[in-house]
């Protein structure tokens, strides 16, 4: 639980500061619950397969990210928070275009990055392995292929503004996960935040120092006016 809030609470913050209250948002790679644990909008999520009952206020879409039912600046935004670790690294570039070609305005995508990220999973992942439990299916796939990192977005064409910023520093990210192994710390976890939400993301927001476990990058669709300053 504490996880999500720490992946989720900076794309909330951006969302804030590119949405107004009625716009669209998609979220890709949503799960069951998704961007709506913490934020009450309605909003379409789209996964592959969804392993409970859809929640409020989510309106569901059975549908791969690399093949998206949507026409063309179909949101205003669109975000894919820890999706494209689990995608092959020959489809990510796949995803993103697809993505962005959904995207009205802004595209958000967050997801561990490079080598060293890799390398604190799988110490994650062995220390399932040393108390018998069964490692997560999310983190199985972690350990199928490279992270990716930020040059996958460096090809884009001048229609796009891209910016990032790091998310969850590698020790406290691996702190959480070891914690969230057990029933206990998950509770203690869901209480704090439910009782303390504006400390919890204060606290976290203390948490994102370098080195950083997870990248946020911001990819933001360039106005008529400021696609003209670029080529006059």
């Amino acid at each position: 639980m504490l996880n999500w809030a720490a992946r989720y609470f900076p794309i909330l913050r951006v969302l804030k500061q590119q949405l107004a209250e009625t716009d669209s948002l998609l979220e890709i790679g949503s799960g069951s619950v998704g961007i709506g644990k913490f934020r009450h909008a309605p909003f379409v999520g789209c996964d592959i397969s969804f392993p409970f009952r859809p929640k409020a206020p989510m309106r569901p879409v059975v549908a791969s990210g690399t093949m998206l039912p949507f026409g063309d600046r179909s949101f205003d935004a669109v975000v894919a928070s820890d999706v494209l670790e689990h995608v092959p690294p020959d489809r990510r570039g796949a995803l993103i275009q697809e993505v962005l070609r959904v995207t009205r305005k802004v595209a958000i995508f967050g997801f561990p990055c490079g080598p060293r990220a890799f390398a604190y999973d799988q110490m994650l992942a062995d220390a399932y392995d040393k108390i018998w439990q069964d490692r997560p299916v999310w983190l199985q796939e972690h350990m199928l292929h490279p992270f990716p990192t930020e040059s996958m977005f460096d090809g884009l064409n001048q229609d796009w503004i891209v910016k990032s910023f790091g998310n969850e520093s590698l020790d406290f990210h691996y702190w959480v996960m070891r914690k969230e192994m057990y029933r206990l710390w998950n509770y203690v976890f869901r209480v704090l935040l439910s009782a303390l939400p504006r400390l919890i993301e204060g606290l976290l927001r203390r948490a994102d120092r370098e080195p950083f476990y997870r990248k946020i990058v911001l990819v933001r669709r360039r106005s008529n006016s400021e696609l003209l300053a670029v080529n006059p």
